[in-house]
């Protein structure tokens, strides 16, 4: 390796550590510089799914949008530890404090136990997190799996002051938080017009306000869940477990905690009155929220009834889909708009995330392929400033997309003999499509996410084209064109070249 290559080397992975890396913190409604609370150290909350049914198409996206910035975190060097919880329990139907919970209803409906509904759709949904190439977190921990530790965190919210044990349930003051603390500074919501919004609900009459609400809550008779506390059998809250793990898991103060839009208030509100209660500080640095996938402009959601599993995409089995798509379709799709925007499903839009992906992915594996001339008409080290400037941009993946399928133009032109790139280059843009398009972003080769059906596949159509070109060879012309016209039916493009043919599967 020559000095020149070696320095040119050291400068290119330099690149990344020139800008800052960017993120919008919900809270400060802006963009700040991420600077963890420990140099090289990174600790990340993600509120998860609530283990009741099937994950849909809206899971998919705090999933796919915080398991890129797991990977770029780990990219640059960090080490992350990652917590993505699990709720299966406490979460009551329409998010409120009386009723029944969900997945003890979903059980009765079932005639199953509530933890079997657990065990089945904890284990399909890390099923499907697998197949969208998700990586797991590094603790994935359950609210039934810390009913101490939420008990011990509504004790200190009662020895604080800010909590209140009447009948056998524990609620949160909010008022008198709110006369001390600014209740609503996340969803930037005043306690005034929250006073205004607020319902009748039929626990009213025992709770001090209705803005109030539940830390844990007294289990009536019929009530599957429940565990002894200090107040008696009852269950947690679904705001309290967040709080609970989050800090135990990752301490009194840490960097990073994010989830859906739709998790802003009350439940992250939440979280942050019911942290600076136990602690007197506020226990999140950077808050980081993805936006909603929508249906004809509705948020998707099982309460709505709108939604699409993530089994019926991959399946193409729901009336509203014109076809089965990938899993790393899916993936493409949602890292196409930039997290913190809406996201509209439609199966053109899906289409075309289907093409753009198979465009990407065979420009990666054309790279093997290219022959490196002695000069060079690409500025690798170009490109790569542009793909991490604008990851470092709040994770800004559609620029870098856009930036990926310039380089994609570059790299078909010296395919076509039309532009041209030295081996020192080559060895370079190897690594940066290698680095973006796998590692970060996560998308995996056609190949890899069909593994052996893909490997057989293609062993069976080269047999048959084979077979086809010793037909051609013995003038068995008849032979030639049945084989031929047999599999352009059934959707392979047949393109006969010098060294015998080349063949894709059209979609």
């Amino acid at each position: 390796m020559s000095r020149n290559f070696f320095n040119f080397v050291v400068k290119f992975e330099k690149i990344k550590k020139m800008s800052d890396f960017i993120i919008y913190n919900t809270l400060s409604r802006s963009k700040e510089i991420f600077k963890p609370l420990n140099p090289g150290h990174v600790g990340m909350y993600v509120c998860g799914p609530t283990v009741y049914g099937e994950a849909h198409l809206g899971h998919s996206r705090p999933a796919i949008t915080f398991d890129v910035l797991f990977r770029y975190l780990n990219h640059l060097g960090y080490k992350v530890r990652y917590i993505r919880n699990i709720t299966d329990v406490g979460h009551l139907v329409n998010d409120a404090d009386e009723g029944e919970d969900k997945i003890a209803k979903k059980a009765k409906v079932e005639e199953l136990e509530p933890m079997e509904i657990v065990q089945l759709y904890t284990n399909s949904y890390r099923q499907n997190m697998a197949q969208l190439n998700v990586l797991p977190p590094s603790i994935e921990p359950s609210a039934s799996g810390h009913i101490i530790e939420q008990i011990a965190a509504v004790q200190q919210l009662i020895d604080s002051g800010f909590a209140y044990e009447i009948n056998g349930s524990v609620y949160f003051d909010v008022e008198k938080y709110a006369s001390v603390h600014n209740y609503g500074k996340l969803s930037r919501r005043k306690i005034e017009d929250l006073y205004t919004n607020t319902r009748d609900l039929d626990s009213q009459n025992e709770k001090k306000s209705g803005l109030d609400f539940a830390v844990w809550k007294k289990a009536s008779s019929g009530h599957i869940m429940n565990w002894p506390s200090p107040w008696g059998t009852g269950y947690p809250g679904w705001h309290i477990e967040c709080t609970a793990m989050s800090t135990k898991y990752l301490g009194e103060t840490f960097d990073i905690h994010g989830g859906g839009l739709d998790l802003l208030f009350p439940h992250h509100e939440a979280e942050i009155a019911q942290g600076v209660a136990c602690f007197g500080h506020d226990t999140v640095r950077y808050w980081m929220h993805n936006n909603l996938i929508t249906i004809n402009g509705q948020k998707m959601g099982k309460s709505l009834g709108n939604f699409i599993t993530l089994n019926e995409l991959f399946s193409g089995t729901h009336p509203l889909l014109e076809k089965a798509y990938s899993p790393i379709t899916i993936r493409f799709f949602i890292l196409q708009a930039h997290y913190r925007s809406p996201l509209d499903f439609s199966n053109e839009a899906l289409q075309a995330a289907e093409k753009g992906l198979e465009r990407l992915l065979k420009a990666v594996a054309l790279l093997d392929e290219l022959i490196p001339s002695a000069d060079s008409s690409m500025d690798v080290g170009a490109l790569k400033e542009k793909c991490y400037a604008a990851i470092n941009d709040d994770l800004n993946t559609p620029v870098l997309i856009a930036h990926l399928f310039d380089g994609v133009k570059v790299i078909n032109s010296v395919n076509d003999g039309k532009a041209s790139v030295n081996a020192q280059d080559l060895v370079l843009l190897k690594q940066l499509y290698h680095d973006f398009t796998f590692d970060i972003l996560g998308f995996k080769s056609e190949t890899a996410s069909g593994g052996s059906d893909q490997e057989i596949l293609k062993k069976v159509v080269d047999l048959l084209l084979n077979l086809r070109v010793e037909a051609k060879k013995n003038k068995e012309w008849a032979t030639s064109d049945k084989i031929r016209n047999s599999l352009t039916e059934l959707g392979f493009e047949i393109k006969d070249t010098k060294e015998g043919f080349s063949w894709e599967l059209k979609k």
